[in-house]
């Protein structure tokens, strides 16, 4: 039986009248989000029962979901929701909710639903609490709340460094979980791996900072293929198709397991789109250098011919901390030099207000169509500079339309056959748009 409903008069009572001591440090925060359900974590200073309260009516939370047992940090898978369907919730213990501790739950729509879909994304934002870069995060996240307004985002991307310098916990309670407080208790968040965040984590036992604090599909939970392990996996939204990679800790080669599940997991996708994000850009001349630096040369040599074969539509890095964009390319996996236009699908801006959108002829897997490949690696910092140094380089790859040294993050807008691409900076200016648009 559930327990009686609580109105929140009740349990703001509740809080002022002998409950046992005991504070909020971390969250709520959601994850793995499916259309029926979603997890639900938080933290807190002392062990206590984990409940969460759920219901359609903020005033009226008529469900409680409570696994045995009391620990501080609290993990809480809440099922039976209904698909695309708006609830609040409250965490607490068995004794009523916590102050600070409410948010709300959107579910995702049905695998394969066409309808509209905000996609946040950051990139190298870790920086709060690091000295030099102070208010640079806080900045580039404010540019977006300002931007998106009353809209609702609906996946929200992290693509490595997520917490400088070693991935620590007390590291990513700066840098993630206070500065996106407020996003992350109403939107999951699914991060990829970096090499800082690595410092304190390790893929091939999933264990350390990273794998604690995130809970990610193994089990093909929210789509795709099972991939086994939370250092890469693919999840669904809507007609989206999401393929985390693990560029920085895991096997690399064409036949080691993460390249096999993606052979296998592209395979088997019938969604419309296919995006595909990891930290190590295949192409950069920003702080990091793509010719020569061996993880990113793997990533391109390696992964790209497996995602382009598999109808990648767009892929997203971070690890060069500036904005860099290509053309609509395809079977580009060698050194700069060696690019050429006939690798350009489309050597056009790609906007709609310019030389016209990229088309690609097959909504769903296009084999060998064309891609975008985006480093939107500065979300926190730059650290590049338009002279030439050993560490920092012109922004000159001849795959890119655009490249740039600007504080920003990334939006992206799918709809139907349409997907919308902005670049957003720090001041709220669009400095890049581009427009993809999928079948006949």
């Amino acid at each position: 039986m559930h327990p009686a409903p609580v109105p929140l008069l009740v349990a703001f009572l509740a809080l002022t009248s002998g409950l046992p001591a005991q504070r909020i440090v971390r969250g709520p925060y959601l994850q793995l989000g499916t259309p029926d359900s979603v997890v639900v974590r938080w933290r807190t200073d002392v062990p206590t029962e984990s409940v969460v309260r759920v219901g359609a009516d903020p005033a009226r939370l008529d469900r409680a979901v409570q696994p045995k047992g009391k620990t501080t940090e609290h993990i809480v898978h809440i099922g039976g929701l209904q698909p695309a369907t708006r609830y609040h919730y409250a965490v607490g213990h068995a004794a009523g909710p916590l102050a600070e501790g409410a948010g709300t739950i959107v579910t995702s729509p049905p695998h394969g639903t066409r309808r509209p879909i905000r996609t946040w994304v950051v990139g190298d934002a870790g920086t709060a609490g690091s000295k030099g870069y102070e208010g640079q995060q806080a900045a580039v996240r404010d540019a977006y709340l300002r931007f998106t307004g009353e809209r609702h985002t609906d996946v929200f991307l992290q693509l490595g460094d997520n917490a400088y310098n070693t991935g620590t916990d007390a590291e990513h309670q700066v840098a993630v979980f206070d500065v996106y407080r407020d996003i992350l208790r109403r939107t999951v968040t699914w991060p990829t791996l970096g090499n800082h965040d690595a410092g304190s984590a390790t893929s091939v036992t999933q264990s350390g900072v990273y794998f604690d604090i995130f809970t990610l599909p193994t089990r093909a939970q929210a789509g795709g293929l099972m991939s086994g392990t939370e250092a890469y996996y693919s999840f669904d939204y809507g007609n989206i198709h999401f393929v985390c990679l693990d560029s920085h800790d895991s096997d690399r080669s064409p036949d080691g397991a993460m390249l096999t599940w993606l052979r296998h997991d592209l395979a088997a996708t019938k969604q419309d789109w296919i995006i595909a994000y990891f930290h190590h850009p295949p192409y950069t001349k920003g702080s990091h250098d793509s010719n020569v630096e061996r993880t990113l040369v793997e990533m391109r040599e390696n992964a790209l011919p497996i995602l382009e074969a598999g109808g990648v539509d767009l892929c997203l890095t971070g690890h060069s901390h500036s904005y860099e964009r290509s053309f609509l390319i395809d079977r580009h996996y060698g050194k700069q030099d060696s690019f050429t236009a006939a690798m350009k699908v489309n050597g056009g801006d790609g906007r709609p207000d310019g030389t016209g959108p990229y088309r690609k002829a097959t909504l769903g897997r296009g084999v060998h169509e064309g891609a975008v490949y985006i480093v939107a690696g500065s979300s926190g910092k730059i650290t590049g500079k338009t002279e030439k140094t050993a560490a920092r380089g012109f922004l000159d790859h001849p795959a890119m339309f655009l490249s740039l040294y600007r504080l920003g993050s990334l939006v992206l807008d799918v709809d139907g056959n349409r997907l919308d691409a902005a670049f957003l900076t720090e001041q709220g200016e669009r400095l890049d748009h581009f427009t993809i648009l999928k079948g006949k």
